[in-house]
């Protein structure tokens, strides 16, 4: 189940940079998007399958997502990545651990 998790933030992170190289005009680039997009929304479904609920799920790979993202666009494109958007980051972690924490309690 984690693993499926895992791998659906991997793909949706690979699929959302390669749309950043095509809004640049690099057409070939819809293959890596297209894709990334399909396999992290099948391997969702699969958590989802294997019992993971919808709501950590989600929260989990948008969370994991949105961080890693960020981290990535800074370090690959030179985006900025100020204190006020790292801040922001930390709230959605903190917001995910406590809808995960709601759901086994």
């Amino acid at each position: 189940m984690w693993l499926a998790l895992l791998g659906a933030i991997l793909a949706e992170v690979g699929a959302t940079l390669s749309l950043r190289m095509l809004a640049h005009g690099r057409r070939t680039w819809i293959v890596p998007v297209v894709a990334g997009y399909a396999v992290s929304f099948g391997l969702l479904a699969l958590t989802l399958h294997l019992g993971l609920t919808i709501g950590v799920a989600y929260g989990i790979w948008t969370a994991v997502g949105v961080a890693v993202t960020a981290l990535a666009g800074h370090v690959l494109f030179g985006e900025p990545l100020t204190a006020l958007m790292g801040l922001g980051i930390a709230l959605v972690a903190a917001g995910v651990l406590f809808i995960e924490a709601g759901a086994t309690h």
